[in-house]
């Protein structure tokens, strides 16, 4: 009986370690031990947020080096009854605004906050995207009508660039003012920032992200961008020339390629970084109102072999095919439980393969999913 007790834990620990190196896998290894086709809703991630804080529209999120996630979110998007504690006097005790910029460990808990419209320097009224580059510097981009600017900011929240000029556009083809930029993108090999300048404008802008000088700029299909009126989307007629507003996100695969979100046109457009067109694809065409190209993230093996594109229309998120751009999955529907989403906004991977999605409108939220563990 003795020697069949042992055999019997033995065979227990052996299943138990079978199954956390499963569930679990490695940042070496996550895509050889779990499908990134397939996701499931951490509930418990992030941890409560301290010092009565409550989290507006979150309309960005990144994940940096050392695998914090970081947030940006909307203050003056929290109403008065969600912050109740705030007012003067103070209507209930939940909650007061937290800073605009969050990061949080692997663990969902609170590492830091800082900015916003109460950090006493001139911030956003309208909070949009947000990047970590390779040196630790925290991007953020801004889409209010008087914001029309691009912040750069030491990892404690000193701020080191300002591109842009608040409260000036002068078009798509200007090189020093910008147009409400969406989102941001660093090359760490060259050291510039791409910029999707797309709620105003209708281009993708580079910079240098050290001095801010102006390198280049292009629109939709690698042609020079207009401010044209145009038509209404209809899928029977486009694709059109020209990005829509929003143009929506900017992302840059290890290749060397550019990807980019161009929202309504329900389109993924793929550019070489000197602004020379590749190809393009379709995301449920037939989708009206507010497009269905939200974001873009890339996974994280080696080939980054897929896409994740946030549709906050459909509310859903869209996986690729990097190389086709085709779909070949998806996950999520529109809901206020766990795993569902309202808005669904922004996408950013970590190394092993968590997939990070913020809300904004009434959703106001970050959800954190696991990969699935391969059979």
């Amino acid at each position: 009986m003795k020697k069949y007790g042992i055999i019997i834990v033995s065979f227990i620990i052996i299943c138990t370690i079978a199954t956390t190196a499963c569930e679990q896998g490695s940042s070496g290894d996550a895509y050889v031990s779990q499908k990134p086709t397939a996701f499931v809703v951490d509930p418990f991630w992030p941890k409560p947020l301290p010092n009565n804080w409550i989290l507006g529209q979150v309309s960005g999120v990144a994940v940096d080096a050392k695998d914090h996630v970081w947030i940006v979110h909307r203050p003056l998007t929290i109403s008065t009854q969600e912050g109740g504690a705030a007012q003067d006097p103070p209507i209930s005790e939940c909650c007061v605004p937290a800073p605009s910029v969050i990061e949080f460990d692997p663990e969902g808990n609170l590492v830091q906050a800082w900015g916003g419209p109460d950090s006493g320097q001139q911030w956003p009224a309208s909070e949009h995207g947000i990047f970590v580059d390779h040196q630790g510097n925290v991007w953020i981009g801004s889409n209010g009508r008087n914001d029309q600017v691009v912040l750069k900011f030491s990892p404690d929240g000193k701020k080191l660039l300002q591109l842009g000029t608040w409260d000036e556009s002068k078009g798509s083809n200007d090189t020093e003012y910008l147009g409400r930029t969406a989102d941001i993108a660093v090359d760490p090999k060259t050291n510039e920032v791409y910029l999707a300048d797309g709620y105003g404008n209708r281009r993708i802008i580079v910079f240098d992200a050290e001095t801010g000088k102006y390198k280049r700029h292009w629109g939709a299909y690698g042609e020079i961008p207009n401010d044209d009126e145009l038509p209404a989307y209809d899928s029977a007629t486009d694709p059109i020339k020209s990005f829509r507003s929003p143009m929506h996100a900017v992302r840059l695969s290890n290749d060397g390629l550019v990807y980019t979100a161009d929202r309504v046109n329900n389109r993924i457009q793929v550019f070489n970084q000197d602004g020379t067109f590749v190809k393009e694809g379709f995301i449920a065409t037939q989708t009206l109102s507010m497009g269905s190209v939200w974001d873009i993230e890339l996974s994280r093996d080696e080939a980054q072999t897929y896409m994740y594109i946030p549709d906050g229309t459909n509310n859903k998120v869209w996986i690729l095919n990097r190389e086709s751009l085709e779909v070949v999955a998806s996950f999520g529907r529109g809901g206020r439980n766990a795993g569902q989403f309202g808005w669904v906004h922004n996408a950013a991977m970590d190394s092993k393969g968590n997939l990070y999605t913020t809300e904004v409108e009434t959703g106001k939220r970050v959800q954190k999913f696991r990969p699935v563990a391969g059979s």
